[in-house]
C-alpha cells in the first residue's frame, strides 16, 4: 500500500515524532544525544526551520518544528538520514534505526502550540524518567525556565512566550505556571 501523502504548510508548526525501531533505544549514551544536536545545527545552516519545543526521549523523539522554505518531509528524511547513519556507524550496525516514517501533525491554533509543548515538555515525567521537567537535560524546557540559558539556534522559545503577555520573566513565569497535565492523544494513534 502506498503512503499517504504528507500536507505541508509553509510556516506552520508542526508535531513531529519518530521512534525507534521495534522501540529500540535511539540514544544509548550522552555522545548519542550531542549528535543529534550537532545534526541539528549542520542541517539548519543549510535549511532554515525552528523548533519551538522538543524533548529526545531514549527510544523516540518530539520536535515542535516548522519549515519556511524547504518541504518539512524534506528537513525530516535528512535529519533520520544523518541519525541513522551515524547510529548506524557508532554501533557497528546495519539496517532500520527508524520504526517507521516519522508521525506528524499539524497544529492548528495558539492553543494547540501551548498544549503541544507543554506535552513535550512533560513527557519525561509522564514516563517517570523524572519527577520534574527541569530535571530532564535532553527537552527544550531549560530554555524557557530560564532567560539565561543560550538556546541553539535551531530554537526559538518566542513561538510559545509571546503567547502570554508580560515581561520575559513574567512569560516564563506563565508558561512554567501553565506546566499541567496535559491529555493528548498517543503519539502513533491517528
Amino acid at each position: 500500500m502506498p503512503y499517504k501523502k504528507r500536507v505541508y504548510i509553509p510556516n506552520r508548526f508542526y508535531h513531529v515524532v519518530c521512534r525507534g525501531n521495534r522501540r529500540d533505544p535511539l540514544f544509548r549514551c550522552h555522545t548519542d544525544f550531542l549528535a543529534f544536536f550537532h545534526i541539528l545545527e549542520q542541517l539548519h545552516q543549510k535549511i532554515p526551520f525552528e523548533l519551538a519545543s522538543y524533548c529526545l526521549m531514549t527510544n523516540h523523539f518530539h520536535l515542535q518544528i516548522r519549515s519556511k522554505e524547504a518541504p518539512l518531509s524534506k528537513v525530516m528524511s535528512l535529519v533520520n538520514k544523518r541519525y541513522a547513519n551515524y547510529y548506524n556507524t557508532r554501533y557497528r550496525l546495519t539496517g532500520h534505526v527508524f520504526e517507521k516514517r516519522y508521525y506528524d501533525k499539524l497544529i492548528e491554533d495558539k492553543e494547540g502550540m501551548l498544549e503541544v509543548s507543554r506535552y513535550i515538555h512533560l513527557n519525561p515525567v509522564e514516563a517517570k524518567m523524572v519527577k520534574k521537567p527541569e530535571y530532564y537535560p535532553w527537552s527544550s524546557y531549560q530554555y524557557f525556565k530560564s532567560e539565561y540559558s543560550i538556546a541553539p539556534s535551531f530554537m526559538d522559545v518566542h513561538h510559545i512566550l509571546d503567547y502570554y503577555i508580560g515581561t520575559s520573566k513574567e512569560k516564563r513565569e506563565k508558561y512554567i505556571g501553565s506546566m499541567g497535565p496535559v491529555l493528548l492523544p498517543p503519539f502513533g494513534s491517528s
